[in-house]
């Protein structure tokens, strides 16, 4: 390792919720540290652009929808209205708080803070474009690349001239279109649309491949599809984007090739959905030799450092596998004690490795979405043995007394051991009930263990004591133990 003195034992580019997490662990851990960001509002994505915002503003879809199907429940909501000034300021306010808060953690002097942009011009130094102006040369021991994702916008002819809406329009937005085409059939797509179909908006969602959520099960996947239709929703899928324009009456037109011919639809506005990339293409990487993808994703090793340059890390939404913030601090929090182990000549094998075995996915649309560990799919591509159980919503007594009876609860669990492998809930409030699941994977319950565990009754978690218990049985019968 080179004696040669540097400005920072360990630099973090970066000031969002990976980048802070590596930041405070470095500190902690005795290194010298700076955070450089050069971001307009410091905060990072999740509280500023993504998580909270989005979240803020789905919350008021969900009341709406509670408000319009109030009458089953013998309720009348007469004059009902929907502000989206006063929608946009409540978020304005949350988000400034939880902002507020960040900013304060990364000015609080345990680490310097340099308000710029970097790009590396050797493996042990950055220039920084400083926001007044100046440029800086900083170098350092150990870095962690923590810059997080930017939305992308595929070529389509006539979007840029008609103009459309991207998620950071729509989260600081006051204008409810009447009607709206969503493009696009992710996470993000899929959590706006369930916003603007929720607030009584005529939405339309096109996505190009055959299904919507492609990181889910099929049969998850088509609970979400036909909830979206029934509430009134138009869905097309499997199509190819041809082009958008304007009609003369000034609607916004968007034309796309399906599997029955050609369709047009038409709205007051578009929302470009269609996914987000790796914010590496300004950290002059390929001038150092740190290898990425196509898609700008760092490649690294499972300690979160760069196989060809140990001493840099990435975390988050640079490097995968999942643009979830979790993930991102967990990363962050680990690359910073790798960084110190290996300032500190520990050997590799002293280093932690990232796991994604307790992953947690969730999409707040509705009805929400909630899975942990391996899908089926993904139990059948590592040829994992494996058994399922489910069981719906729509026989379950606390759902059907909510009148939430969309959707099922499924358990994976290894068809010889037991443990349990991963599960998945779409259903009513999805993104609480799966962390059962979370706590039983983590401490490497059976399915036979997790169906013992006392629910109260009538409680939508207990629901999960009936795939447990067929699981149980199941394995039971075939002479395995838990």
């Amino acid at each position: 390792m080179t004696t040669q003195i540097h400005d920072y034992d360990i630099i973090i580019l970066g000031g969002g919720s990976g980048g802070y997490a590596a930041a405070r662990t470095a500190v902690d851990e005795g290194l010298k540290t700076a955070v450089i960001d050069g971001a307009d509002e410091l905060g990072g994505l999740c509280i500023l652009r993504g998580c909270m915002p989005s979240k803020t503003l789905i919350e008021s879809a969900n009341r709406a929808r509670i408000i319009r199907d109030a009458q089953q429940f013998g309720l009348t909501s007469d004059n009902f209205a929907v502000d989206g000034r006063v929608i946009r300021d409540r978020k304005r306010t949350l988000i400034e708080d939880f902002a507020g808060y960040r900013q304060g953690q990364l000015q609080d002097g345990r680490f310097d803070l340099i308000r710029g942009h970097a790009a590396f011009t050797d493996p042990h130094t950055v220039k920084v474009s400083l926001r007044d102006g100046d440029e800086q040369s900083i170098t350092f021991r150990s870095a962690v690349i923590a810059t997080g994702s930017s939305i992308t916008i595929p070529a389509i002819d006539g979007l840029e001239q008609t103009g459309y809406l991207t998620s950071d329009d729509v989260l600081d937005s006051a204008h409810i279109p009447k009607s709206i085409i969503v493009l696009g059939g992710g996470a993000i797509a899929m959590e706006l649309a369930h916003y603007y179909e929720g607030l009584g908006v005529e939405t339309t969602i096109v996505q190009r491949s055959e299904h919507i959520l492609k990181e889910f099960d099929s049969d998850i996947v088509e609970v979400i599809e036909h909830a979206t239709r029934e509430r009134g929703a138009t869905l097309y899928t499997g199509t190819s984007l041809k082009s958008v324009s304007k009609s003369p009456d000034g609607l916004k037109r968007v034309t796309f090739d399906t599997c029955d011919g050609e369709v047009t639809v038409e709205a007051e506005e578009i929302l470009a959905a269609l996914g987000r990339k790796p914010a590496t293409d300004k950290l002059a990487l390929d001038g150092i030799g740190v290898e990425t993808l196509l898609s700008g994703h760092i490649v690294v090793a499972p300690q979160q450092n760069a196989v060809n340059h140990p001493h840099i890390f990435a975390c988050g939404d640079v490097t995968g596998p999942l643009e979830i913030v979790h993930l991102a601090i967990e990363q962050g929090e680990m690359a910073a004690r790798n960084a110190a182990k290996l300032l500190n000549n520990a050997p590799i094998d002293l280093m932690e490795s990232f796991s994604i075995d307790l992953k947690v996915f969730v999409v707040f649309s509705h009805p929400e979405i909630g899975m942990v560990g391996l899908s089926e799919n993904e139990a059948k591509e590592q040829n994992i043995p494996y058994i399922a159980a489910s069981y719906p919503f729509n026989d379950h007594g606390k759902s059907m007394v909510m009148g939430e009876t969309e959707g099922f609860v499924k358990l994976l669990a290894h068809k010889e051991t037991g443990q349990l492998l991963g599960g998945a809930v779409v259903g009513p409030h999805a993104s609480d009930l799966i962390h059962e699941v979370v706590v039983a994977m983590n401490f490497h319950a059976t399915a036979a263990q997790f169906a013992k565990i006392p629910h109260y009754h009538p409680t939508l978690s207990e629901i999960w004591t009936y795939p447990a218990e067929d699981l149980a049985e199941e394995i039971a019968s075939t002479g395995s133990s838990d």
